[in-house]
Parts: C-alpha cells; sequence; structure tokens
C-alpha cells in the first residue's frame, strides 16, 4: 500500500458516473466545513490547463516521512545530513514539530485527506479530513528545497530541465526518498495554485 497524490480527481473518474457523484459531495462537504471556519473554496469544473511533471503518482506512506523529516529539522536550525544507507528513520524531529500544529507538510494525514489553494493560518483537522493549504505547502517545499540539492529559480520555480533531473534520481542519491516525494508534492501543489483544484490523498 502506498499514498497516491491526485489534482482534479474528478477527470481521473471521467465515465465512472458513482465515482464522479462521490468525489462531488465530498467536496460540496469540504467546502462547507471550510466556509465554517472563514475559509472560502470550491472544486473548479473542468481539468487544470497543466499537468504536473512528477514521474511517480505515488509513492510508500514512509516516503513522506523522509521529506517531513528534512523540513522539520529546517524549522529546528538543525543541519540535514541524509538518513545513513541501513538505518532506520529518525521520527523524532518530525514528531517534535508535529505538536506545533503549524506545519503543512508535516501536520498532515499520510494516507488521506485535502490541500486546498487557499493561504490560511493553521493545518485544519475536518469531518472531511485533513486540510492543508496548498500554496502554504509550496512554501514549505521551497524551503526543504536547497537542503536536498533542488535547484530553484530565484522566484523559486522548478524549471523542467531540474524536474526531470529530480524525476531521474539514481536508487543511490543520499535523498532519493525526499527527492521522490518532494516532487510529486511541489507538482501538485503548484497545479492547484495555479489551476483551484484541490490536492487529493487517497
Amino acid at each position: 500500500m502506498g499514498l497516491a497524490v491526485s489534482v482534479d480527481i474528478i477527470s481521473q473518474v471521467y465515465g465512472d458516473e458513482e465515482g464522479i457523484d462521490y468525489y462531488r459531495s465530498q467536496f460540496d462537504e469540504l467546502s462547507a466545513e471550510l466556509a465554517a471556519d472563514g475559509v472560502t473554496w470550491t472544486e473548479p469544473d473542468g481539468p487544470p490547463a497543466e499537468k504536473g511533471r512528477a514521474l511517480l503518482l505515488s509513492f510508500p506512506y514512509s516516503t513522506l516521512h523522509y521529506l517531513r523529516r528534512v523540513y522539520a529539522l529546517h524549522m529546528n536550525g538543525v543541519e540535514v545530513t541524509p538518513v545513513p544507507p541501513g538505518e532506520e528513520l529518525d521520527m523524532g524531529p518530525e514528531q517534535e514539530e508535529s505538536h506545533m500544529l503549524s506545519s503543512h507538510l508535516i501536520c498532515h494525514s499520510d494516507c488521506d485527506g485535502y490541500y486546498v489553494p487557499v493561504d490560511f493560518g493553521d493545518p485544519l483537522y475536518l469531518d472531511a479530513g485533513s486540510v492543508g493549504s496548498s500554496v502554504a505547502l509550496l512554501r514549505e517545499l521551497r524551503e526543504c528545497a536547497p537542503h536536498i540539492g533542488v535547484q530553484l529559480t530565484e522566484g523559486g520555480e522548478l524549471t523542467d530541465e531540474e524536474a526531470q533531473r529530480v524525476n531521474d534520481v539514481a536508487d543511490d542519491h543520499p535523498y532519493r526518498y525526499e527527492l521522490m516525494a518532494w516532487i510529486l508534492l511541489f507538482e501538485a501543489a503548484r497545479v492547484s495554485v495555479a489551476s483551484g483544484h484541490a490536492v487529493v490523498f487517497g
């Protein structure tokens, strides 16, 4: 089992009327709960104008925690170093940061929930699931980038050439798992912010 990350999930179930009705009802419920918390958002009709550039659309659940560790170390002013080969991932930094309830990357379910393209404060925990801001997620992923060797432009954008390089990272790269999670989340958040669609974890 693993985490699948989708943007515009309704188009992905095109032709499945039950699936379409299900996700529309889920988005309606999410919109209503967000409105009660002062966040205005609705899922747009139609697909996004552009697609994400991540080659993988899912990864094992544990992969996400490698990236969360990077951000937790960064937030605590600790030097980011790779997890040594053969050693278990130390979840301590992530768990410590999760108590602050402020990071949209860390304080979110690793198996379900949403990110919506509205910039709001702390992540939300609603009946519809964990909800983060894809605007805030994108900001946090940009902070992670230099620590795992991703070169963004001065404006914080990812070029096609750099996206390809990250996608092609070797199996023995010291930040292989971090990069795998980073590019999928970065591209999902980028498309979400540009199009207005939610990022769906499932």
